[in-house]
């Protein structure tokens, strides 16, 4: 992999991970909702499944789903399922009056969990790790260091991104204290949540 290789990829992937997708938005809503230092666990899970997905997809996952497309099927039909029952879990979450703290305390294993789950049910990470991330390792070179430079290039990008959005949820939270906004704010990311899912409904192998 020659630097220039290099660059775009760290440009592709700064400008997808920028974008708004289910894991940002999940890291955001999981900061406002429990504070940046909760969300910790959720971060930590969304980031094992970057890490799984493009492992994964170094490993010839892509190929085998081209190769039998109805395991890509039913994998995403779950992604799609799982992304749904979030945003509705989003759309009729619970509202707190301006004399409550945070939500009520979750486990750090709870968190994880559901951080692992919406990162594996994402559609643009599962379309770039099955359709892009293989484009850039050269078949010509030694394979592991280059898993391991695309791997750390995307883990540092998408954790600056996961800062900035916990950090901007934790300043969104005070702006979010009124009932009306809240519940305006519960809608919006519902129905996100559920377009990620039709998003995913109709991405293809």
């Amino acid at each position: 992999m020659t630097l220039h290789v290099w660059s775009l990829y760290v440009v592709a992937v700064f400008l997808i991970s920028a974008t708004p997708g289910p894991n940002m938005l999940h890291v955001m809503s999981q900061s406002i909702h429990f504070g940046p230092r909760r969300a910790l666990a959720t971060m930590c899970g969304l980031m094992s499944a970057v890490l799984l997905c493009l492992v994964a997809s170094a490993l010839g996952l892509g190929a085998l789903f081209k190769a039998a497309p109805r395991l890509f099927d039913l994998l995403r039909y779950a992604g799609v399922a799982y992304l749904i029952y979030l945003g509705i879990r989003a759309w009729r979450a619970r509202i707190s009056t301006d004399d409550e703290g945070p939500g009520s305390p979750r486990s750090g294993w709870t968190l994880f969990g559901t951080g692992l789950l919406t990162g594996l049910s994402n559609p643009k990470l599962i379309v770039f790790a099955a359709a892009l991330f293989p484009q850039f390792i050269d078949p010509q070179r030694a394979f592991a260091p280059q898993l391991a430079i695309l791997v750390g290039s995307f883990v540092v990008i998408e954790s600056f991104w996961y800062a900035v959005y916990a950090f901007g949820g934790m300043r969104l939270a005070a702006w979010l204290r009124p009932v009306a906004r809240q519940r305006l704010f519960n809608r919006l990311t519902g129905a996100l949540f559920v377009g990620f899912g039709g998003a995913l409904l109709g991405s293809r192998a």
